[in-house]
């Protein structure tokens, strides 16, 4: 016979009882584990973005997006299919009209909501977000922070700012680049002073952006980067409010993804238009929303667990930790803070 499960079943249990409630975990477990469905709708909520940053591929794909109808719909099936969280994210959240009409939706309907914006309208749309759980925003450096992302730093701490004061649970994300390798401690004590959460996850090198980009922004100088790591790996162990667990930060050091990936079991992925793929690195299309998100799931069961084992793996943090928890990994559900 095996080893007995209930352990870390409750060691699982205890991590998303300390974030939300003993009703929610029994929820989650039930979802994942018995009834082997997601607990995550990830929804690429429009295809349309106001900035142009060289490392990202997603702004380049403008096309159809759901109506606001339209993604009702989708928000409904999700929850029938005992789906709890709704994160709403690409290209930019912000520049949907009808957003703060879906979140409450999304709230009516008794999902937890999240979004991740570059926060260059956060300041002007932050009374749209009262339906909003979790806000993340891309914050890749300070004084880098323009030539990254070409917009001030200060307009976007100015939305943060604002957010904070509104109530909002935010948390800064950051990019490790070549260009902010010296701003990452820095980056951590802003953090802190704000009283805002930060993580990090290291640059992702998309295959369909040009070399010149990569040259540029990659990551080139291990002994600086390692370095630059190791600050956050201390910063985090000094308590500073860094969510990521010191298992995933040991895998950023190295960038080697040495983890089994559970993201496709995790999360369902929706883009824009409302095709459904099994993660936003390989995209493999699985099915429409038109097609029913039940009859998707079942029917790609093979071809999701296929993608995922033959997958030479990626180091964002979500994918990394949410699978590590899934695993049951006891620093993990010790040290990681988001959900």
């Amino acid at each position: 016979m095996g080893s007995n499960p209930l352990p870390r079943i409750l060691c699982f249990l205890m991590v998303i009882v300390m974030t939300f409630s003993p009703v929610l975990a029994s929820k989650a477990l039930w979802q994942l584990r018995v009834r082997k469905r997601p607990f995550v709708l990830s929804h690429g909520i429009n295809a349309r973005c106001n900035l142009q940053c060289k490392f990202c591929e997603y702004w380049k794909e403008e096309g159809d997006e759901m109506d606001t109808e339209e993604v009702f719909d989708l928000l409904d099936e999700a929850r029938s299919f005992g789906i709890t969280v709704y994160n709403a994210w690409t290209a930019e959240p912000l520049m949907r009209k009808d957003l703060s009409e879906i979140l409450e939706h999304a709230h009516d309907i008794g999902m937890i909501t999240s979004l991740i914006t570059n926060g260059k309208l956060l300041k002007k749309r932050i009374h749209d977000l009262s339906d909003l759980d979790y806000l993340s925003i891309s914050v890749d450096g300070i004084k880098t922070f323009k030539e990254i992302r070409g917009i001030d730093f200060e307009d976007v701490l100015d939305g943060i700012k604002e957010a904070k004061h509104e109530g909002h649970s935010i948390l800064l994300n950051c990019v490790i680049s070549r260009k902010n390798l010296d701003e990452l401690a820095e980056l951590v004590h802003l953090a802190r002073d704000i009283g805002v959460f930060i993580s990090f996850e290291p640059i992702h090198e998309f295959s369909g952006i040009g070399d010149d980009v990569w040259d540029e922004l990659g990551i080139r100088d291990m002994a600086a980067y390692k370095d630059a790591v190791d600050q956050i790996i201390e910063l985090k162990r000094d308590n500073f409010p860094i969510i990521n667990s010191l298992t995933y930060l040991s895998m950023v050091k190295t960038l080697k993804p040495t983890f089994r990936c559970h993201a496709s079991d995790i999360v369902l992925h929706v883009t824009a238009d409302g095709r459904i793929e099994n993660c936003r690195v390989k995209r493999v299309h699985l099915g429409d929303v038109g097609d029913g998100i039940a009859n998707v799931w079942r029917s790609s069961e093979a071809i999701r667990k296929k993608v995922a084992r033959e997958c030479e793996g990626c180091l964002f943090f979500g994918y990394v930790e949410n699978s590590l928890l899934y695993d049951f990994k006891p620093e993990v559900m010790a040290h990681y803070e988001w959900m």
